[in-house]
């Protein structure tokens, strides 16, 4: 949510610009018309990969057209429905960028609380809070509808079989492990890796771990 493709600038450098397409998920209010969008101009087959709200839309990518995803990789995310109690903490944040308070709500309450301490944490809060206002309240208050009306995807992640990975922060407090190895438990045959020293960002926090991570994943 309010990432562009820097969120993998690290991935994308070292597995090569040509084979990676970071597509912008700022195209609808709905999760299902995000991922019809990204299809409609998507190579007949993919290998695919989401963190966070990219991987929602993943999985419904998947949902919608599981013969043309080859494999898939679940970063820092969650397959089930939004919850009544975060809806509503969804909406005041709404509200608040409503009455033009997005800075405010990705410096103070948003984005703070993705990252796990270390020395890269100040660097990738600069990034991040960069490219959310990049996007701009419009972006976030479509993002934030498209997440609140979302469906439970547990049976298609039961039912895809192709070569997965499944990849979590140890510190992510959004997404945290244990939805992870929930997920694990209906793909058996996805690695699952923890991210030591990340929280619900490691593409940025811990870059390195990531790209190989998903390297193995592409070799599978």
């Amino acid at each position: 949510m309010m990432c562009d493709g820097r969120l993998f600038a690290p991935q994308i450098a070292q597995l090569g610009a040509g084979r990676v397409s970071a597509p912008a998920l700022d195209q609808a209010d709905s999760i299902s018309a995000i991922a019809a969008d990204i299809l409609e101009k998507a190579p007949e087959t993919f290998a695919l990969g989401g963190l966070s709200m990219g991987g929602i839309v993943a999985m419904e990518i998947v949902a919608q057209a599981p013969g043309r995803v080859t494999r898939l990789a679940l970063m820092d995310t969650n397959p089930l429905a939004e919850r009544p109690v975060v809806k509503a903490r969804r909406g005041l944040q709404m509200a608040a960028v409503g009455e033009g308070r997005l800075t405010e709500v990705m410096r103070d309450e948003m984005k703070p609380n993705y990252l796990a301490p270390g020395p890269r944490r100040g660097a990738v809060l600069d990034t991040v809070l960069e490219m959310a206002l990049g996007l701009g309240a419009e972006v976030f208050l479509a993002q934030s509808r498209a997440l609140m009306d979302r469906s439970d995807q547990t049976a298609t992640l039961s039912r895809f079989k192709g070569p997965s990975l499944i990849l979590c922060g140890q510190h992510d407090a959004l997404c945290p492990v244990k939805r992870h190895e929930f997920m694990a438990t209906l793909m058996p045959q996805a690695e699952l890796v923890v991210v030591e020293g990340a929280g619900h960002l490691p593409t940025l926090e811990a870059p390195e771990v990531v790209t190989a991570a998903l390297t193995r994943w592409l070799a599978a």
